[in-house]
């Protein structure tokens, strides 16, 4: 095992050197909303470390040699799932094959939404309709044992891009991503409910690989659900007083979001994470905004901003507000999560305004 050794606080080291250390896993995570769950579970125990830097796509990614030692070094590797990292397959299974491989989507009581198809959406086309729930909602039992080795058949292309100056993007109109947008959407831990449900299972994981710590790790993850429950109660409120605000997204990334908030988008401009509309897709959206009278178009960092200026150009719709799903420019760790939430919800009463 490649546990790290933690000074204990409960014993003077000098009176009980034999005590003085407890095994903490090393524990290896794919994106920041994952890291800062983790973070919450672990607490002052330690801290994961981080495979895809913040502001890179996890659609494709080249890790550096540190994202590489760290996945090498990790005794439980916590990721979204195969759809989301379609590349870190292999690379798991070449560096961290004895690592209890924990894929949060399959954590049993994660809800499951589909992509929706076409560049346009059909207003409060709510996710239940299109989904294949493995669980209820929050109320139901949040505590169940899941089998963390969950092995996806994966192709992993390995592209050359690299966003390690969070830039790559920036002229990247001719690149295409080979995430394909149908089928399962992958980017689950946008639901706060998803999340309060991941919490007990990052915390069972954690116990089994430290025994010593397991009341620490549960604790931890019931504060930090309870935090949740609080901020979707408080988030719940407010948006529903802006039901019908009328937006397009970059992607169908958030699908999970509108879902739990009752705050539908009514379309997205690309199909892929940084592909760029054909012209028939550019028209249809144009034709939606006149039709709809859309708001707002919410753009996203990583991506070239003149290609929401081409679509949108003359239409009078804001276009200011970022909207992005992996907490950009956020402080990385267990704050995050919950910080990326706010700020989309604070996207959404934005464009209300508008």
């Amino acid at each position: 095992m490649r546990h790290r050794l933690l000074p204990s606080l409960s014993l003077p080291l000098m009176l009980a050197p034999a005590m003085a250390v407890a095994e903490v896993p090393s524990v290896a995570v794919d994106i920041p909303p994952v890291h800062s769950l983790v973070a919450r579970v672990m607490g002052e125990l330690g801290s994961p470390d981080l495979v895809i830097q913040s502001g890179a796509s996890p659609h494709g990614y080249s890790m550096r040699p540190s994202e590489a030692r760290a996945l090498s070094d990790a005794d439980v590797m916590f990721f979204v799932s195969g759809e989301l990292t379609p590349w870190l397959a292999k690379a798991r299974a070449t560096l961290a094959a004895d690592a209890d491989a924990v894929e949060l989507m399959e954590v049993p009581g994660t809800l499951h939404l589909t992509y929706r198809s076409g560049p346009t959406f059909e207003a409060h086309h709510h996710a239940d309709e299109a989904s294949s729930a493995h669980g209820e909602e929050q109320g139901e039992e949040h505590g169940e044992e899941h089998d963390g080795h969950h092995d996806h058949e994966a192709h992993a292309d390995d592209d050359e891009h690299h966003d390690g100056d969070h830039e790559a993007h920036a002229d990247d109109d001719e690149h295409h991503d080979e995430h394909g947008h149908d089928g399962e959407n992958p980017h689950g831990w946008l639901d706060p409910v998803n999340a309060h449900t991941w919490l007990d299972a990052i915390a069972e994981s954690l116990a089994a690989q430290d025994p010593e710590h397991a009341a620490t790790y549960r604790s931890n993850a019931q504060a930090g659900q309870q935090e949740l429950e609080a901020l979707t109660e408080s988030l719940s409120a407010r948006l529903a007083q802006v039901q019908g605000t009328r937006y397009i997204v970059f992607h169908d990334a958030y699908q999970y979001f509108e879902h739990r908030f009752d705050v539908p988008a009514s379309g997205a401009i690309s199909l892929g994470d940084a592909s760029t509309p054909s012209p028939a897709r550019v028209k249809e959206i144009q034709a939606r905004v006149k039709q709809d009278d859309i708001q707002c178009v919410f753009r996203e960092p990583q991506y070239n901003p003149a290609l929401i200026e081409s679509v949108f150009e003359g239409t009078g719709v804001k276009t200011s507000i970022v909207f992005e799903p992996l907490g950009v420019g956020l402080p990385l760790g267990e704050t995050l999560y919950p910080q990326l939430i706010e700020r989309l919800g604070q996207g959404i009463l934005g464009c209300a305004d508008a």
